[in-house]
């Protein structure tokens, strides 16, 4: 900045929002580590608490929610003090832990209403005792800067084992940690009084370092603009001050600049579009703002700041989440010891808030990491894309690509829209040929068929769904089961969180023991505050499910690797229950998820730890099959609808088909979602695909369709639906083929109607809750109500009660049978054969029924209504009418507004003046 060029930022103003603006219910405390304390993404807020000795993370929004306030909830992330986080630059909720526990954790978060993941993405065990540092690289993904006592590390996420490089280890405790903006270089300061710059991938010791600190307490260094470097630290006098550095130049300051007196750090906060440094000390009651640049004065002060509660920590939101509209160009988040104050730092300009003041806001860094952390490692120096802050150029989410295919090697039709559901669409087509065959018909007189015209149109509009507008709709109280009380909600992820069948509803409780609470479905109500008589299932459970050919029989996976078989007596449970009816066991580790078969009573199918899935004949009580080829944990089975084919999908990334009858060994396997974190299989379209929902490799949640004849091909379609930790389970209904998904504390239901061609995957409408529920499971096709056209009803677990929600379909004749939403459905709650006739080599089917009742007529069958005219012919319009009726129609409308001409006037009725009066 020249001396006398004026800063267009010299006016910037620090605003303290209002204090119902504040975020409260924190309990922050005072903490002894080298972190800030919080942290920002453009989404989530993240913050230290001082419960649970320091290991709980708070989380909040950085935007209040519809009603002006937001949710604060607290994650349990470490058994020890966690010293720092950081927010990934690429995924607003990937946020990294380090922890005096000598550990580092990634975790995937959502909203703080929603349930947070009860386990980390990642863990990284360095071993090099207790961990203070951790700074995401801000052009790669996955890559970490970690510091341990005294050495830093770069670790590579995605390579568990053993870190990148361990850095030349300092004389004395590490301070602080910052990667310059381009990612090149590491710069680090100590309690030696050395400032260092590595070069991580050219040498192992600094390129640059000088004894420059005056003193060996507390300091904290930050990359600013171009080669210039900041630290904030105490001079030999105690005093604080900030320094500025050439970080080509380390044995002497370029300028500094004293500050208050106190004995709190302070840390430093540098926006790197605007120049602007922000000094915060620890303890104190004031921030100060400075302009850097590149010449004198180096160091220019814009303004100081007085806050009403002493700075337990402080962390800048990203540009992204700035209201640019009203000139502000920073916000900083003050922790304090009860609340989080927001303080916004804008420039006084006229028509703030109705105008864009583009020489405010230069192109800022994206969200796109430019390279993988291996490219960075191998020399690669790509920068991230910058983009605009301009509201009518802000950039649109990328289109979405099938996992393992270039664009190029996409299903014929796949979409490029920038949807956030991405499905692959006959875009490509939707454009008009301009070719003369296309026009030559035309010309030539050629009229094209109705069909001809309406595929013309669909290929314009898009396939439309009968269901597209389909509605969630929660029933009515006096259906629901409400007052439950201590719900277990920390099931694993391979489990629904609670099953249900056409009686009753079976809910794990979080009480010693494993116990499992069912409930009537014939008894809705409050339940009473008394105990409540339960399955004691000795162990805690892993997964439960009702066998489909008896509502009596519940079979329960516990984490001792035995699957217990409980008889639940008609009326329900009137007492606790203690003894199973038969325990299977051969598992030799905790069992994932079991599954009933659909056709064969008697027959089960359980996955586990040890990375075997086993067949068990519940009639005899053996193992009667135990299939291998997985490399990792068994994330979900499926049986196929005929019964002879079992999907599974793995952490190993990989989809398999396996023959039980026939081989231990899959039969087929292809490549499944890239991600890790969790998925589900389950059998679509007559058994003809399979459908997967999973995470790609940046954590968006996503469905893939599969071939099942083609599973090596990969998936052949995909959508995906957003970033979110739970799992997407699906439920599928063969009779529409509509399915319908939801994970685990999610608000919403997404639903979706399948087709076996392009474009696969069609949208429908969406049901959200009024809250984060815990599970969704739902009921056979009888108990839809047809007269209300259900198509499906389920039942929505939340933290107290058990609420139904039916799926139906608008219809304007709902007094007829809706036959073609309602074909013949399979009676899948009778056996079609026993156990052992399927494992001798028989297979069988469901029998099927209409769910028409008698007094329904099909809508096929009502009678057509003649149509009703709306308005006059056009001849009564039209007619000709001859002079002399046009001027008695004239005449007409005229003595109408006059009135009756031969009517008394008004003043005739008047009274008027004697005679003899006139005399005078």
């Amino acid at each position: 900045m020249n001396r006398f060029k004026t800063s267009k930022f010299k006016n910037t103003t620090p605003r303290i929002a209002k204090k119902d603006e504040w975020i409260s219910d924190v309990s922050a405390g005072s903490f002894s580590s080298q972190g800030n304390h919080i942290k920002a993404s453009s989404k989530l807020v993240a913050f230290n608490t001082d419960q649970a000795g320091g290991g709980l993370v708070g989380l909040t929004s950085v935007t209040p929610g519809s009603n002006g306030q937001r949710t604060v909830a607290q994650i349990s992330c470490h058994a020890d003090l966690v010293t720092d986080m950081d927010f990934s630059p690429f995924d607003a909720g990937l946020l990294a832990t380090c922890s005096a526990d000598e550990m580092v954790k990634l975790w995937h978060l959502c909203d703080p209403e929603q349930e947070q993941p009860s386990s980390p993405e990642v863990i990284l065990r360095p071993g090099q005792g207790r961990l203070e540092l951790l700074h995401f690289h801000p052009t790669s993904s996955g890559l970490l800067a970690v510091g341990a006592a005294r050495s830093p590390l770069i670790w590579d996420t995605s390579r568990q084992d053993a870190p990148l490089a361990a850095l030349e280890q300092h004389g004395d405790q590490l301070h602080s940690l910052s990667w310059k903006q381009d990612g090149s270089l590491l710069a680090s300061s100590s309690k030696d009084k050395m400032l260092r710059v590595f070069d991580p991938r050219a040498q192992l010791t600094p390129v640059q370092s000088a004894k420059s600190l005056q003193n060996n307490k507390d300091s904290r260094i930050l990359w600013a603009k171009d080669d210039l470097l900041v630290t904030t630290g105490f001079d030999m006098m105690r005093g604080r001050e900030v320094r500025l550095w050439d970080s080509r130049k380390l044995s002497s300051s370029v300028n500094s600049v004293s500050l208050s007196s106190s004995s709190g750090i302070v840390i430093p906060l540098f926006d790197e579009d605007t120049g602007l440094l922000l000094l915060s000390g620890m303890g104190d009651s004031g921030i100060d703002c400075f302009e850097v640049s590149s010449s004198e004065p180096f160091l220019s002060q814009v303004s100081h700041c007085l806050t009403d509660n002493s700075t337990r920590g402080v962390a800048m939101v990203p540009k992204t989440a700035l209201d640019v509209m009203s000139c502000e160009v920073m916000r900083v988040l003050q922790l304090t010891n009860s609340c989080i104050v927001p303080i916004s730092y804008q420039v006084p300009r006229k028509h703030s808030g109705q105008e864009f003041h583009e020489d405010l806001y230069p192109d800022t860094v994206g969200t796109t990491p430019a390279m993988s952390a291996e490219e960075w490692w191998q020399g690669g120096n790509q920068q991230v894309e910058k983009v605009s802050l301009h509201p009518d150029k802000r950039p649109k989410p990328a289109a979405k690509q099938t996992p393992g295919k270039k664009e190029s090697d996409q299903p014929r039709g796949c979409s490029t829209s920038s949807s956030p559901l991405t499905t692959p669409s006959s875009s490509s087509s939707a454009a008009p040929s301009r070719s003369p065959s296309s026009t030559s018909g035309l010309s030539s007189g050629f009229v094209p068929s109705p069909s001809q015209s309406s595929k013309n149109i669909q290929s314009l509009l898009g396939t439309a769904s009968k269901f597209r507008h389909i509605q969630g709709v929660v029933m009515h109280r006096d259906t629901h089961i409400t007052n439950i009380r201590n719900l277990n909600l920390t099931t694993p992820g391979e489990c629904d969180g609670f099953c249900v069948n056409s009686q009753r509803v079976a809910v794990p409780l979080a009480i010693s023991g494993g116990q499992i609470a069912v409930f009537e479905r014939s008894e809705p109500g409050r339940l009473p505050d008394t105990a409540l008589p339960t399955i004691q299932n000795s162990v805690n459970v892993a997964d439960m499910c009702w066998d489909p050919f008896d509502p009596h029989t519940l079979a329960v996976a516990g984490e001792d690797a035995k699957i217990r078989v409980w008889r639940v007596p008609k009326g329900g449970l009137k007492e606790t229950i203690t003894d199973p009816e038969l325990i299977v066991q051969g598992h030799t580790e905790k069992i994932y998820s079991i599954k009933y078969h659909p056709l064969a009573s008697g027959l089960l199918v359980s996955s586990s730890y040890d990375l075997t899935v086993r067949l068990w004949n519940l009639e005899t009580g053996e193992q009667v099959r135990l299939l291998t080829g997985h490399q990792d944990q068994v994330f979900g089975m499926a049986w196929s609808p005929d019964g002879k084919l079992l999907a599974t999908v793995c952490k190993d990334g990989k989809v398999r088909i396996y023959d039980p009858r026939k081989s231990t060994a899959p039969v087929q396997e292809g490549a499944g979602p890239e991600g890790h974190r969790g998925a589900r299989v389950v059998w679509v379209c007559e058994g003809k695909y399979l459908l997967v929902s999973g995470f790609d490799s940046r954590s968006e949640r996503g469905v893939y369709l599969f071939s099942a004849e083609a599973l090596s091909s990969g998936p052949i379609a995909s959508t995906f639906v957003n970033v979110s930790p739970s799992t997407l389970i699906p439920f599928y209904d063969p009779d529409t083929r509509v399915v319908i998904l939801t994970g685990k504390g999610d608000t919403r239901v997404y639903v979706y109607e399948l087709v076996p061609e392009d474009p696969y995957f069609i949208e429908c409408s969406s049901f959200n809750s009024s809250e984060p529920h815990k599970g969704l499971v739902f009921l056979p096709k009888t108990e839809c109500n047809v007269r209300d056209v259900e198509i499906a009803v389920g039942l929505m677990l939340t933290k107290t009660s058990i609420e139904p929600v039916a799926f139906r379909v608008p219809r304007v004749k709902k007094e007829f049978f809706q036959d073609d939403v309602y074909t013949d459905t399979a009676v899948w709650w009778e056996p079609a054969l026993a156990a052992s006739a399927w494992l001798s080599g028989s297979n069988g089917q469901h029998r099927k029924i209409s769910l028409k009742p008698k007094d329904m007529t099909p809508v096929s069958e009502a009678p057509k209504e003649a149509p009703v005219r709306k308005y006059l012919p056009s001849s009564v319009y039209l007619e000709e009418k001859t002079d002399e009726q046009k001027k008695d129609e004239l005449l007409s409308a005229m003595v109408a507004k006059l009135g009756n001409m031969d009517d008394p006037l008004p003043q005739e009725s008047f009274e008027g003046v004697d005679e003899d009066e006139w005399d005078d």
